[in-house]
C-alpha cells in the first residue's frame, strides 16, 4: 500500500485531532481483533499506525457498505 497522502500535515490544526483519533482506534478491541486476523496476510508490522488505521477504516467502511 502506498504511503498515506492525507491533507493532515504537522502544521494543520486537524493533525492533533487525527493523531488522537487514530491512537484511540489502534487501542480499540475491534482494531486489535482485525490486526490479529490480518497480520499473517498483510505485512502490517512494516506499516505506520497511520497506514494500519487507514487500511482498517477502509475495510470496515467497505464491509458496512454491503
Amino acid at each position: 500500500m502506498p504511503h498515506s497522502t492525507t491533507a493532515y500535515t504537522e502544521a494543520s490544526p486537524d493533525h492533533a485531532i487525527w493523531d488522537s483519533l487514530k491512537q484511540a482506534i489502534a487501542r480499540s478491541s475491534g482494531f486489535k481483533r482485525w490486526y490479529a486476523n490480518h497480520c499473517e496476510i498483510l505485512p502490517l508490522e512494516n506499516l505506520s499506525v497511520d497506514q494500519q488505521v487507514t487500511i482498517y477504516l477502509k475495510e470496515t467502511l467497505e464491509t458496512l457498505a454491503y
